[in-house]
């Protein structure tokens, strides 16, 4: 079959297509939650005493006893399996950014041979899989595996329903034997309990007394492209790096900004109907679906929900939208940068923090108190993206996103915080120790003089900003769409808990001096600003002005690359903030340094792979039977005294042959492995690998718009994203 008839022949099968059918959209009502062991569930499963002691631990995090534990494993086995599941998994999220199972059935034998069905409390609550077979950063050996998973209960279990059958999910954390953490979920239920630890400190001393839990909250928003399966199939680079590695740009793009938020093509909305009523049986809040900017190119964005039950559910949406991509005949790409020249897909995490009691403590309020704690809070946030701006870059850091972060379409690598307009205003009125009207109006309340009523939204968006203030919450827009949403939350979670305990320090000094809570709060937010207000930033941060003024005048760090952002794990500060908040200890950290270390490598390593493996076997070889063909004609018409220009057998030949020697350069440079560390090691990779790559694109994007489209064996940008 010849190139052109394999491209032709997938293009056939998807006009080819039948009509999307039309989706059987149900109730609400009739299916929301309907695969989640939830509390009501509960209520009607369990007896009175079990059920108060279950909520009393989803509540409160307060240990569940043995007893208790069994009662509840039998019911949840009955409700599992009245719902067809006869097996039940532990899942967990280890260091490798997806979901982790091991499947064991609930079935038994008894001493006649007969088989019965057990679910005891231990099985519920500990699971045993190898954790030396995961990333641990040396935490385990072969030698030395044994791993544990243990039923985290203030996340729902649910039923996962495949072609396969149905299984019981068990949401859990997997740590070592010696007690290490060895997943996401961990560290991120710890650095909720060192911010609500915190946080309570603040509260209590501006005079609260009834104080609920505090929770961080969650709402992120996928992005995501759909590309037919009869295409992506003929792209080995999509198959195994999620992004094609070569590709000339279309005619058209995105040029004409006529696809965000256009109309749905049928068949995705169709696949988006598809993915909502999955996402509804399991409890997830799916709340917004539209066009991205580019072809191809979609959002999905659920409600808000506590951060621990909001990062487990991200995973859920990530594992739905891909299944039910195949379902539909598509390949759901979650890669940051699948198509060079259009906009990359991002995850904005949307993070406030709060409680049953006082509220959300990102959103202004209507009160002077209200509006203290909110300030105290904002300005929390404020110190902690100054002081660990690096610790943000880095738990964001992978090779895919480095595609994304500082291109025009996505936040630059230097962290700052946008407040708008109105807030910024506000917050500089303290640092000059004033409290003046904000600038359009609104006034502030410090029990010094006027009330401030903050507007919902205090300012303009900036699109440009890695971390902004959005009227209630923070959106920390530089996560990648590929990532967990665990890791960017536990560090926003520890670096706001050490933000307030310095807060609520200095609160200590200066209402023991005498002082009112508002003087206090004044004191305390001028010191804040003085020193950490250079983070602060309203303008363009795609400028070139601003990316020299943020290193040379306000002392901000820029990491462009993972390669440089990655090894801030190891700074000394940032191991002393996860040492002290309890988060994660100096062993577990550099264990995430290792293992984020390591993925960045190999994901070069395989991409490069993979440039030279099609150069030499797919692109070189079609390059050079087209020329070949090309001359011959040229040959013959000239024979015959016919005119025509032989420069494009020339173009094609220097092309062609630019990208042998390009590729085996690559290919000795991938060959070094002889590195002071690993550090050196990503250098090089960022450095050397990855402008080599570049390079050998240069020349298949060119042999692209030369060869004959008839030749050309690989589906094309317009293919790929115009044909639905």
């Amino acid at each position: 079959m010849t190139a052109n008839e394999v491209r032709s022949g997938a293009i056939t099968e998807v006009l080819n297509r039948s009509a999307a059918p039309t989706a059987d959209i149900r109730p609400l009502s009739e299916i929301w939650a309907t695969d989640v062991f939830s509390l009501d569930t509960m209520e009607e499963a369990l007896s009175k005493n079990a059920f108060k002691a279950v909520k009393k631990t989803v509540k409160t995090g307060e240990p569940l006893d043995s007893a208790t534990a069994d009662i509840v494993a039998a019911a949840m086995k009955d409700w599992a399996m009245g719902k067809g599941a006869k097996f039940f998994s532990h899942v967990f999220y280890p260091l490798t950014n997806i979901t982790a199972e091991k499947h064991d059935g609930f079935i038994i034998t008894n001493p006649d041979g007969n088989a019965i069905t057990e679910f005891t409390g231990s099985l519920l609550i500990k699971g045993e899989p190898d954790g030396s077979s995961f990333p641990n950063g040396s935490l385990r050996m072969t030698n030395a595996a044994r791993g544990y998973t243990a039923w985290d209960p203030t996340s729902p279990a649910y039923i996962m329903h495949t072609a396969n059958g149905a299984t019981l999910m068990i949401p859990s954390v997997f740590m070592s034997w010696t007690g290490e953490s060895l997943d996401k979920k961990i560290p991120l239920l710890r650095s909720n309990a060192a911010m609500d630890q915190a946080a309570r400190r603040v509260l209590t001393l501006m005079g609260e007394t009834d104080i609920a839990p505090l929770n961080a909250s969650c709402g992120a928003e996928q992005e995501y492209f759909l590309i037919d399966q009869h295409l992506a199939t003929k792209r080995p680079d999509l198959l195994l790096a999620g992004r094609t590695l070569f590709g000339a740009p279309p005619a058209k793009g995105q040029e004409f900004d006529d696809h965000y938020f256009g109309a749905i093509p049928e068949r995705v909305q169709v696949y988006m109907q598809a993915v909502e009523e999955k996402l509804y049986r399991l409890g997830i809040p799916a709340k917004t679906h539209h066009n991205e900017v580019a072809p191809g190119q979609f959002e999905i964005a659920p409600y808000h929900e506590t951060a621990n039950i909001a990062a487990d559910h991200q995973q859920l949406i990530m594992t739905v939208l891909k299944a039910t991509a195949v379902e539909h005949g598509f390949i759901c790409l979650l890669h940051e940068k699948p198509f060079a020249g259009l906009n990359g897909s991002g995850k904005h995490v949307n993070w406030s923090v709060g409680n049953e009691t006082q509220g959300n403590l990102l959103d202004p309020g209507t009160s002077p108190e209200q509006n203290l704690n909110f300030l105290l809070f904002c300005g929390a946030v404020i110190r902690g993206v100054h002081k660990f701006g690096p610790l943000l870059r880095a738990v964001i850091a992978t090779a895919s996103n480095d595609h994304r972060l500082g291109a025009n379409e996505a936040p630059p690598a230097i962290l700052s915080v946008y407040l708008g307009d109105q807030l910024e205003a506000v917050f500089e009125d303290i640092k000059n120790g004033c409290v003046n009207p904000s600038a359009d109006g609104g006034e502030m309340d410090l029990g010094l003089s006027q009330i401030l009523n903050f507007k919902r939204d205090p300012g303009d968006r900036n699109r440009t900003s890695p971390f902004a203030f959005t009227g209630n919450r923070f959106e920390f827009r530089a996560v990648g769409s590929s990532q967990s949403v665990s890791g960017p939350l536990t560090s926003m979670n520890t670096m706001l808990a050490d933000s307030l305990n310095w807060i609520a320090d200095k609160l200590e000094v200066e209402l023991g001096a005498g002082k009112t809570h508002a003087e206090a709060v004044a004191i305390v937010l001028k010191e804040l600003m003085e020193q950490h207000g250079s983070a602060v930033f309203g303008g363009d941060g795609y400028s070139s002005e601003w990316h020299e003024a943020a290193v040379e005048e306000r002392g901000l760090r820029n990491l462009p690359t993972s390669a440089d952002a990655l090894p801030v794990f190891t700074d000394p500060e940032v191991i002393e903030l996860f040492e002290k908040t309890g988060v994660l200890s100096a062993v577990e950290l550099n264990s995430r340094y290792e293992v984020y270390s390591e993925q960045y490598i190999n994901s070069i390593a395989v991409e490069a792979k993979l440039v030279i493996d099609l150069a030499k076997t797919v692109i070189y070889p079609a390059a050079l039977k087209y020329a070949s063909e090309l001359a011959t004609t040229i040959s013959a018409a000239q024979a015959l005294d016919a005119t025509f220009d032989a420069g494009q057998v020339k173009v094609i030949a220097e092309n062609a042959n630019g990208l042998l020697e390009t590729v085996a350069q690559l290919g000795d440079e991938l060959a070094k492995h002889d590195f002071a560390d690993t550090a050196a090691h990503m250098k090089h990779c960022a450095s050397v690998i990855r402008p080599l790559m570049e390079a050998a694109r240069v020349y298949v994007d060119t042999l692209e718009t030369e060869v004959d489209d008839a030749a050309w064996p690989l589906p094309k940008y317009r293919e790929m994203l115009f044909i639905k």
